[in-house]
């Protein structure tokens, strides 16, 4: 039996079995607690660079130092007294920096290193699920070319309607994902930094520090800000940076676990039909009890992770609702989980989107004859057309092709028998006018539209260039293995 002490706690799926080391590696401890020390750092040297006497660049050199050798164990003891994370940490890499222990944290509050850190976490971690979301858009594209001819059913109501192409279809879940990378590429462009603002946000220990030189002090939040890899911050805040960012951006990552959910119960359904398949390996097993079997869990693990986030991203709403004043802790327990754990589902629904959409298996016979079945009912229409066009009554054929439909209907359902709506309108001499031409009017290629060059217009106007733009994001290695 062992004895591993890994196997007698619980441990996150998330982490665990679903995103990815990069997303894990953003939201980890170390990323977290070295990225307090930058700011530390970054606030010391802004401060020295505006002339604060008290703090040496021999200081500043001491804390780079120990930037990423992070006393985790002597954090914790520190903490088990003083029941605070921020002075814990404070403490234990002041054991570290001794000369600079008496510096470090000068004038700032908890929210300096908690919500800056909050905020480049979140812009990391959106530049990491865009990276995923160009190359999904990249794979999508491809197909969509490949397949822009291959003429399909199309549903309404899951039900048969006007064909369409498979090509087309891709389309549209590509067009969802680039509404997403058009809402996280707003909301990288849109976030700010929190910068050094103080205990209620009014900058007044600075003011002391800086003897009330407010150019000084409004210097300080510009030069943090820059540091740290920001161009602007909040101009007004509390202690905190506004819990209603947190509520826009989670409601950003909803719309990712929207386009993946629509995409994943398409790719269900399209298996259902034996039109296209998920990737499935060579000893994978479908079913403990039907060895025939091959489920589509990839998908539905989609599907679960994005309902997952679709109920998680009411938590920073309410957060940002039930704030008072200046700040109130109740956000903080919150935030340590919905925050991350949103981010690191979305990773995980993105890492198998990439693997279902570059191994999905495409059918193209069973695509032909599931349209070929129903293709009759499709092409009564311009049937009809052609008729009229030929000096006949639209409504009297009509009435003939719709007694016609329903006996071939009533026949399929009652015999299982194939659809031969066609060849009862051949054989019926009402229509020998047009009967040399219904063979040409039941080429499914005629009845898609315009859907080929929707495709072609589409992916060159729309989506290349954008792929174009981030082509420094394209990259194979964002296809994973993943654990089934």
């Amino acid at each position: 039996m062992t004895t591993d002490s890994r196997y007698k706690q619980y441990q996150s799926p998330l982490s665990e079995r679903y995103a990815s080391k990069e997303m894990c590696y953003i939201f980890s401890d170390h990323y977290k607690f070295s990225t307090w020390r930058k700011l530390w750092i970054a606030l010391a040297e802004a401060q020295h660079e505006l002339g604060l006497q008290t703090i040496t660049e021999a200081q500043i050199s001491e804390m780079k130092r120990f930037q990423d050798t992070i006393n985790f164990e002597t954090a914790r003891e520190y903490e088990k007294t003083l029941r605070h994370d921020v002075m814990s940490h404070i403490h234990a890499y002041g054991e570290q920096c001794p000369a600079a222990k008496p510096i470090i944290h000068l004038g700032a509050t908890s929210a300096y290193v908690q919500d800056n850190t909050d905020l480049i976490q979140m812009r990391d971690a959106l530049n990491l699920l865009l990276a995923k979301l160009i190359n999904i858009i990249k794979i999508l594209s491809d197909r969509a070319i490949a397949y822009k001819e291959i003429a399909a059913l199309s549903f309404t109501h899951f039900q048969s309607a006007q064909p369409t192409t498979l090509g087309k279809r891709f389309c549209l879940w590509l067009q969802d994902y680039l509404f997403d990378i058009e809402e996280i590429e707003t909301r990288v462009e849109k976030l700010r930094f929190l910068g050094a603002k103080g205990t209620t946000g009014t900058q007044a220990s600075f003011m002391l520090l800086f003897n009330n030189d407010t150019e000084k002090v409004r210097k300080l939040d510009d030069l943090v800000t820059k540091k740290m890899g920001f161009d602007h911050f909040y101009p007004v805040t509390g202690q905190t940076y506004p819990r209603k960012i947190d509520s826009q951006i989670m409601f950003c990552l909803a719309g990712i676990a929207q386009s993946s959910y629509k995409f994943s119960n398409d790719i269900r359904l399209l298996q259902h039909m034996k039109e296209a398949e998920e990737p499935f390996e060579k000893d994978q097993v479908g079913s403990s009890a039907m060895a025939y079997k091959r489920n589509p869990m990839r998908c539905e693990r989609i599907a679960a992770l994005a309902r997952y986030v679709l109920c998680n991203c009411l938590n920073p709403a309410f957060t940002a609702a039930s704030q008072w004043f200046e700040r109130t802790l109740d956000d903080s327990a919150n935030k340590r989980i919905s925050i991350p754990e949103a981010f690191l589902a979305v990773d995980g629904i993105l890492n198998i989107v990439l693997n279902v959409a570059a191994g999905l298996n495409i059918y193209p016979q069973v695509i032909a004859g599931n349209l070929q079945n129903e293709l009759p009912f499709m092409v009564t229409e311009n049937i009809l057309m052609e008729i009229v066009n030929a000096g006949g009554d639209r409504q009297e054929y009509h009435e003939r092709i719709r007694k016609h439909a329903i006996a071939s209907a009533d026949r399929m359902k009652k015999e299982g028998a194939k659809n031969d709506l066609l060849e009862r309108i051949a054989e019926d001499p009402a229509f020998f006018i047009i009967r040399a031409k219904v063979g040409e009017i039941s080429d499914p290629h005629r009845l898609t539209g315009r859907s080929v060059q929707q495709v072609e217009e589409f992916i060159t106007q729309v989506v290349s260039p954008i792929l174009k733009q981030n082509s420094q994001r394209i990259d194979k290695k964002w296809i994973p293995t993943l654990h089934v």
